[in-house]
C-alpha cells in the first residue's frame, strides 16, 4: 500500500482547470510541465501495456510448444513484470526526493516514470523477436 503513496499523493496535486488547453510544446509554468510530463508516462503506459500483451502472447505460444513439465514462460513473464513495476515505482519516487516537497517533483517522478517506461516497452517488444 505504501508503494502507492508518492502517487496517490500526485493525484492531489492541481492541474490547470483547462488542462486540455496545455500545449505541451510551450509549457512554461510548473504545473502545465506537470500535466504535459504526466501526459507523457501516460501514453509510454499505453505502449508498455501493449508490448506486454504481445509478449505474453508470446511466452504462451512457447508454452504451448513445450512439455508441461518446462512450461513457464508465460508465468515468469507475469512474475517479472510486477518485479518491474515495483521497482519503477520505487526508483521514480526515490528520483523524486532531489525535489521533495517542490512543485517541479511531480514532473521528475513522471518524467522518471515515462523514461523507464519506454525502456521497459523496448525490452518487452525484444522478447517477441525471434533469435
Amino acid at each position: 500500500m505504501t508503494r502507492f503513496l508518492p502517487f496517490a499523493l500526485l493525484a492531489l496535486l492541481p492541474l490547470p482547470a483547462t488542462a486540455q488547453n496545455v500545449d505541451c510544446d510551450n509549457a512554461q509554468m510548473q504545473i502545465e510541465i506537470n500535466f504535459c510530463a504526466e501526459q507523457e508516462w501516460i501514453a509510454a503506459d499505453e505502449d508498455l501495456n501493449a508490448a506486454y500483451r504481445g509478449a505474453r502472447a508470446h511466452m504462451r505460444t512457447i508454452d504451448a510448444d513445450l512439455p508441461a513439465n518446462l512450461r513457464g514462460a508465460e508465468v515468469q513473464l507475469r512474475d517479472a513484470q510486477r518485479a518491474w513495476v515495483t521497482f519503477r515505482d520505487a526508483a521514480c519516487a526515490a528520483e523524486g526526493f532531489a525535489l521533495r516537497g517542490g512543485t517541479a517533483e511531480a514532473m521528475v517522478i513522471y518524467f522518471c516514470l515515462a523514461r523507464l517506461t519506454l525502456q521497459r516497452t523496448a525490452d518487452l517488444e525484444t522478447l517477441t523477436e525471434p533469435y
